[in-house]
């Protein structure tokens, strides 16, 4: 008896899943401004504009990140349902 693999379905991998590079930027951790052993008043005031700016790049950073990630799992999505798609059979129409 003779049979055939054409009624068989691919199994998906991981490598088929698709990939959006994250930025460095997006990667690295958030450095934040320490004040020295025995802070003075210039030491307070210059670590309190130079943390508001470290804060606003990490908050810039961590929402790239973000929507990095929200348009992965959307391509992820899309691919998935192009794929049951794909793999309907003939007589379904839904």
């Amino acid at each position: 008896m003779t049979t055939s693999c054409a009624g068989q379905r691919l199994i998906s991998t991981a490598a088929d899943s698709p990939k959006i590079e994250m930025t460095a930027q997006a990667r690295a951790s958030c450095g934040l401004y320490r004040l020295p052993a025995e802070p003075t008043q210039a030491d307070l005031e210059i670590g309190y504009a130079t943390r508001g700016v470290q804060l606003v790049a990490c908050d810039g950073a961590r929402a790239a990140a973000v929507a990095i990630h929200d348009a992965e799992h959307a391509l992820e999505a899309r691919q998935a349902e192009a794929r049951a798609r794909r793999l309907r059979p003939w007589w379904r129409f839904w």
